[in-house]
């Protein structure tokens, strides 16, 4: 099952703590933040949680799996994440 933002709206509107508009506002704002931040080329770290980051990928040799075609793909940055020990843990049991 998938974890969407509306999911999370609503775990955080059931904790009793927000109502349903402030719920999904502070999700949206906590994203947006996170989006800001890898954009600059930042890291976002959640202690207890893993590390987002941002990878700058070279450019490479690739094929059309289509054609099989060769072609060269250009250079990308990619968003990572890094899982901190306590959720690799609990994953793991």
């Amino acid at each position: 099952m998938t974890l969407t933002k509306a999911d999370l709206v609503r775990r955080i509107y059931k904790s009793k703590k927000l109502d349903k508009l402030e719920s999904a506002q502070a999700i949206e704002r906590l994203l947006e933040i996170m989006k800001q931040r890898l954009e600059a080329g930042e890291n976002v770290l959640i202690s207890g949680f893993g590390k987002f980051s941002v990878r700058d990928k070279r450019s490479r040799r690739g094929r059309n799996p289509h054609t099989g075609e060769d072609l060269i793909l250009a250079p990308r940055r990619v968003v990572t994440f890094r899982p901190s020990g306590v959720l690799r843990k609990k994953i793991n049991g």
